[in-house]
C-alpha cells in the first residue's frame, strides 16, 4: 500500500468511497461537482499554488494494483476564509451564601478559538481493507508530510471527531438543539456542511451561552463523546499526543481534539535518513517512510531497520516509494514504543 496525493483521475473512486461512508464524514460528501472542485484545489496545494488558508492536502491510499481504497486529508488552516465554530464546554457558577446555594451548570459557549489551526480530516478506509497496517498508514502518513513541510502548517493541529448517532444516523444532540433552529434531519445538515454551508448554518445557531440542563438527557450524555466506529481513530491520535480540551462540534457535539504540531510523536520523532535496500530482519518493526517529495509524495509503512544513519528496507518497499539506495527519506516508527 502507498499513500500519495490525489489526482483528477481518482474522482470516480472517490465518489464510490464517499457513497459508502454514511453520515458523519462531512468533508467527503457524495457530490461529484464538490469533490471535483476539492480535488482541483488539492492539486493546486501540492503544486504550491494555494495559500495556507485554502490549502487542502488530500491523500489517497492505493494498493499495488493501483486501486484507491482510502482517503485522508490535512487542511493548512481553518477559519481564515469564513468563521470556524465550535462549542467550548465550560461552567456557569451561581452562588448565594444567604440561601446556602452553590450551583455549577455545564454551559456551551460558541467560540472561534480554533481558528488558524491545521486540521486532520476526511479519513475513510474501505471496509474490505481495514486490516494490517492500512488504517495506521492512512492516518499517520499525514504527520510525516507535516514534518517534512512544517512551514505549510499551523502551530497546532486539530481533528473533529465524529459524534454519537444511532444506526439511522439520528444525533441526540442535534435533535435536542439544532432541530429547533433548522427543520431538517441531521443527515441533511451533515451533508450541507460538507458541501460548504457550515458557516452559513452556524450563523443561524444561537450565539448566547447554552445551559446544558435545558437539553435532553440523551443530548447531555453525548457531549464530547465519539461514535463507536471512531473510537479506534481517537485512540490512535491520543497515542500521538492529541487531547480533548473541551471543544465540541456544534451539530453532533463530537469532540475536537488538538495537539501542538511540534509535539506530535510522529512529527517530533521523525528522522531524515539515507535509504538502504536489503533485508530488515524478521524482528524489524514497522516504520512510516516518506520519499520527502511534495507533489510526487509517496509514503508507505513497512518493516525497516535503522543502521548507522541509514534505513534498511526490502526491495518492494523501495519500489513503492520509487526510490533507490542512497536516496533521502524521512521515517519514524509506526507506533510509539511502550
Amino acid at each position: 500500500m502507498i499513500v500519495r496525493p490525489v489526482r483528477s483521475a481518482d474522482l470516480p473512486a472517490l465518489i464510490d468511497l464517499a457513497r459508502s461512508t454514511g453520515a458523519g464524514l462531512t468533508t467527503l460528501p457524495a457530490n461529484e461537482e464538490r469533490l471535483a472542485h476539492r480535488v482541483g484545489w488539492a492539486e493546486k496545494a501540492f503544486r504550491g499554488e494555494a495559500e495556507r488558508a485554502d490549502a487542502d492536502y488530500l491523500f489517497v491510499l492505493e494498493d499495488d494494483a493501483g486501486k484507491v481504497v482510502g482517503i485522508s486529508a490535512v487542511a493548512g488552516a481553518v477559519g481564515l476564509r469564513e468563521p470556524w465554530y465550535n462549542y467550548r464546554v465550560g461552567l456557569t457558577v451561581s452562588a448565594s451564601q444567604e440561601l446556602n446555594i452553590h450551583r455549577q451548570v455545564p454551559t456551551l459557549f460558541m467560540a472561534n478559538d480554533l481558528t488558524g489551526n491545521s486540521e486532520l480530516c476526511s479519513l475513510f478506509l474501505h471496509a474490505d481493507h481495514r486490516s494490517g497496517l492500512n488504517g495506521r498508514l492512512l492516518s499517520k502518513a499525514r504527520f510525516l508530510f507535516i514534518a517534512e513541510f512544517r512551514e505549510l502548517f499551523g502551530d497546532k493541529v486539530i481533528a473533529e471527531m465524529r459524534g454519537m448517532s444511532d444506526e439511522r444516523g439520528r444525533s441526540p444532540f442535534w435533535e435536542s438543539l439544532g432541530r429547533h433552529f433548522f427543520k431538517m434531519e441531521f443527515s441533511q445538515a451533515d451533508y450541507l456542511t460538507g458541501v460548504g454551508n457550515k458557516a452559513f448554518i452556524a450563523e443561524l445557531m444561537p450565539k448566547f451561552p447554552l445551559y446544558t440542563c435545558f437539553l435532553s438527557e440523551d443530548a447531555r450524555a453525548v457531549i464530547g463523546r465519539v461514535h463507536p466506529d471512531t473510537e479506534p481513530a481517537l485512540a490512535m491520535l491520543k497515542a500521538e499526543g492529541f487531547s480533548y480540551q473541551g471543544y465540541v462540534d456544534i451539530f453532533d457535539a463530537g469532540p475536537a481534539i488538538e495537539a501542538e504540531t511540534a509535539k506530535i510523536r510522529a512529527v517530533q520523532g521523525s528522522q531524515n535518513l539515507v535509504l538502504a535496500i536489503g533485508t530488515p530482519g524478521d524482528d524489524a518493526e514497522p516504520f512510516l517512510v516518506h520519499n520527502r517529495k511534495r507533489q510526487d509524495c509517496r509514503i508507505t509503512a513497512a518493516p525497516a531497520r535503522l543502521a548507522a544513519g541509514t534505513l534498511v528496507v526490502d526491495p518492494l518497499t523501495a519500489k513503492r516509494l520509487r526510490l533507490s539506495a542512497g536516496d533521502q527519506v524521512r521515517a519514524v516508527t509506526l507506533s510509539a514504543h511502550r
